[in-house]
């Protein structure tokens, strides 16, 4: 089975389809055909769900098959859940994963509250349809100084304290084992095994 994807991040296309090898069987991840001439949908929504439905609905028509689309980002608890569904612009259009870092490491400057979670809302969707959401989510703390070479976004910030070390500290497969991406993957795929498999009462011809 072939499940797509709307995403252009190669570091979330590298998680998606380690998901897939981990807990997706037989399923392989590819990004919908054209995507990156398919103008994209303006992201209005204010929660990581309603963003997430409403690409999986729009690029869903343009999947031969079943998509699915992600929204996630960082809540930090002393800057009132910030920078949230902006994660990506946090430091404005066209900024980067360094201009967002060292615009969330000024903000925190002094904050003893370090708290924060990474949030995932996966949404499967097909022909335009809804299927399902998918959620996850990993509590840790930031730092005030990057650590780490593996990972994207806010990963060489945000400690793991279970781990002692950043998500960007960490090998892929032990991101994905806790991570908030990871835990809504594989919510996803044994959701879509479910699907596939018989009913406990189902009787097989022989």
């Amino acid at each position: 089975m072939t499940l797509y994807c709307a995403t252009t991040n190669a570091g979330k296309l590298r998680e998606f389809r380690l998901a897939a090898q981990k807990f997706g069987g037989e399923i392989r991840i590819e990004p919908v055909p054209g995507l990156s001439q398919i103008p994209a949908p303006e992201e209005t929504g204010r929660t990581f769900a309603e963003n997430a439905i409403a690409k999986a609905i729009y690029y869903s028509r343009f999947a031969p098959g079943p998509l699915f689309a992600d929204d996630s980002g960082l809540e930090v608890d002393a800057l009132g859940g910030e920078p949230g569904v902006d994660s990506a612009h946090y430091a404005g259009a066209g900024a980067g994963d360094a201009d967002n870092n060292r615009l969330l490491i000024e903000r925190l400057r002094g904050v003893a509250n370090r708290s924060a979670r990474f949030v995932c809302v996966i949404a499967l969707a097909e022909q335009g349809k809804l299927i399902e959401t998918f959620e996850g989510t990993i509590e840790g703390r930031l730092l005030d100084a990057p650590r780490g070479e593996n990972g994207f976004g806010y990963d060489p910030l945000f400690l793991y304290p279970p781990y002692g070390r950043t998500l960007a500290e960490v090998s892929p497969e032990e991101k994905l084992a806790v991570s908030h991406r990871g835990k809504a993957l594989r919510a996803m795929f044994e959701f879509l095994a479910r699907l596939s498999s018989p009913s406990p009462g189902a009787r097989t011809a022989g």
